[in-house]
């Protein structure tokens, strides 16, 4: 997909701050550094749209980017460690269950896990919860270029057998350094919307 373009449109924290205009979304969970914003910015082609830091807990609401006047990315909170006070971290939790679960304008749900470590417990948690709802089957590897081939093929295979992958779901192994495993995201998203 070629990016026109790509602008903030909204932050949220709560329901009635969301966008009511109807455009399908498609939304990032992952947990806290796992590279939300930077895939963000490599999807876009931007430096900086959403905000990258090496510290955990950057994102702490609800981002909607429109993307060609189409439809939506939103980047979600990171779940897990994040260096924040626990009260705001267990704010982000319900406020991302609410987003998941009763959004009609949400098409999927794109998780990414880091691919140099087999997913966490947080992360089994997700992808069932995910599955529940039937936005499961899109899992996004992360800073695969960290880690040799044959390591990525093994951990991807972990991947698949932790989060109990049916077949027909697939892994993306991207690197926002090398910039590889964009297009084949684009076109799985492209299919969604």
């Amino acid at each position: 997909m070629k990016v026109k373009n790509a602008e903030l449109d909204r932050v949220a924290v709560k329901p009635d701050q969301y966008p009511c205009d109807g455009l399908p979304e498609i939304a990032f969970a992952g947990r806290s550094n796992v590279g939300k914003s930077s895939l963000f910015n490599t999807l876009v082609n931007r430096k900086k749209l959403a905000r990258v830091s090496q510290s955990p807990g950057k994102t702490r609401t609800i981002n909607f980017y429109v993307i060609n006047d189409r439809f939506r990315i939103v980047d979600l909170p990171g779940y897990g460690y994040a260096k924040v006070s626990k009260s705001v971290s267990q704010q982000w939790g319900p406020m991302i269950e609410k987003y998941l679960a009763s959004r009609s304008e949400l098409v999927k749900v794109v998780q990414l896990v880091d691919s140099r470590h087999e997913p966490s417990k947080q992360d089994v948690q997700m992808y069932e919860w995910l599955k529940y709802y039937g936005m499961d089957g899109i899992v996004v590897a992360t800073k695969s270029d960290k880690i040799s081939r044959n390591e990525l093929a093994k951990n991807i295979a972990l991947i698949r057998k932790t989060l109990k992958m049916a077949p027909e779901d697939k892994v993306i192994a991207v690197s926002s350094l090398k910039k590889t495993g964009y297009e084949e995201l684009w076109e799985i998203l492209e299919e969604l919307i």
